[in-house]
């Protein structure tokens, strides 16, 4: 094992940096959540986690790198909690996708409503001003519906749902009408337009005719 001058493993100091790194994301969901990407600047972020603007430009060379390591970030928790539901074999493909949905209109409610979908957000604020950004935001949203493609093919194979319906479309469906429930809620402080979107989703499209 090699030591440094400190007698400490190299391995200590590798996790340091990635400790480093995962605070500087860490902080950038949490603003970029609350005020969005182009009012939050880069000193915001050194303040909030007390990391010197040198240790910034080591880990990211810009404010856009920075931005899409933090959707990277999110993207990939979202995704992981996403397979985690829609993989559930102890549910039905349909009950899958509602525990899924309820649960993310409880996490709404834990946070009063002011936080969002951050991948929903920055590409509404991005679609038009960044175009590297919004490639990276639409592959994302892409990666969803085709998870939510793959689980309305389940339930259509289960019998829950007719076999005419497109999985691709119906998924695009379901994506674009919870994104703007979303939305609804922050801007009404509430969650009843995802409840009501929920519901009413279950009572006409995720229903067998």
């Amino acid at each position: 094992m090699v030591l440094t001058k400190f007698d400490r493993p190299v391995y200590y100091l590798l996790m340091t940096k990635r400790d480093t790194r995962t605070d500087l994301i860490t902080a950038g969901m949490q603003l970029f959540a609350s005020q969005g990407y182009n009012a939050t600047g880069i000193d915001a972020v050194l303040k909030r986690t007390g990391v010197p603007k040198g240790s910034f430009y080591h880990f990211f060379s810009s404010k856009e790198e920075f931005g899409l390591a933090v959707i990277e970030a999110f993207a990939g928790r979202f995704l992981a909690r996403l397979d985690i539901f829609l993989s559930d074999e102890t549910s039905t493909p349909l009950n899958r996708l509602r525990i899924f949905m309820e649960r993310g209109v409880a996490q709404l409610a834990e946070h009063q409503c002011t936080v969002g979908c951050l991948i929903g957000d920055l590409g509404q604020e991005l679609a038009a001003s960044n175009e590297r950004l919004r490639g990276r935001l639409d592959e994302i949203l892409f990666s969803w519906r085709e998870r939510f493609a793959v689980c309305i093919r389940e339930a259509q194979q289960a019998g829950e749902l007719p076999q005419s319906y497109d999985p691709h479309v119906i998924a695009g469906f379901i994506l674009s009408g919870w994104e703007g429930a979303v939305l609804s809620a922050k801007v009404m402080k509430s969650t009843q337009p995802v409840q009501d979107f929920l519901d009413t989703i279950f009572a006409t499209v995720l229903t067998k005719r």
